[in-house]
């Protein structure tokens, strides 16, 4: 040993969460326990196209579906991870890989930020369950009426059906013109 006392820093776990899906649960519960606090961060990501549900909807279902989980925070931010990561304490950014592809594309940001912040990165494999499910891939299939009970949680379930009722509702009514 070094002499150093060692304490498992806060970890962040960042992303878009549009939705919240059962893989990303996997991680923050994983994550939380092995760091005395992770702090979920919901970022505002201008690359990606415009999202299903509103920032604060999507911090509200994060906060439903890991209320049974005590030391997890939720919060939004805007701009470099590193500086969001430094600013808040944390000494770890969680990322949850579920192809080899994610890898590819994640490490080079987990050097970014180390270079930028000192704050590593570490790497959550996918539960092999959820290794295909995606936000986006569960938007498409909802979008196109199908299930998507086996990979969302409950709450995010319930706003999701919420939402389309709520679209169905305000869709202007196909009139229907005589033969």
């Amino acid at each position: 040993m070094n002499g150093k006392t060692h304490t498992s820093p806060s970890a962040i776990y960042p992303g878009s969460f549009d939705p919240l899906t059962l893989g990303h649960l996997d991680v923050i519960e994983r994550a939380a326990a092995i760091f005395p606090r992770v702090l979920v961060a919901v970022v505002v990501n201008p690359q990606k196209r415009e999202p299903l549900f509103t920032l604060e909807e999507r911090k509200q279902m994060i906060v439903a579906a890991t209320k049974h989980l005590t030391n997890i925070e939720v919060r939004d931010f805007r701009g470099l991870l590193a500086d969001f990561a430094k600013a808040t304490g944390a000494g770890v950014i969680v990322k949850g890989l579920r192809v080899v592809s994610d890898f590819e594309n994640e490490m080079s940001t987990a050097l970014m930020n180390r270079s930028l912040s000192g704050i590593d990165t570490m790497f959550v494999p996918s539960d092999p369950m959820y290794s295909f499910v995606s936000s986006s891939l569960v938007k498409e299939v909802f979008s196109l009426g199908g299930e998507i009970d086996p990979y969302v949680p409950e709450a995010v379930l319930h706003v999701m059906r919420a939402k389309r009722a709520s679209q169905r509702s305000t869709e202007p009514s196909e009139e229907k013109h005589p033969s």
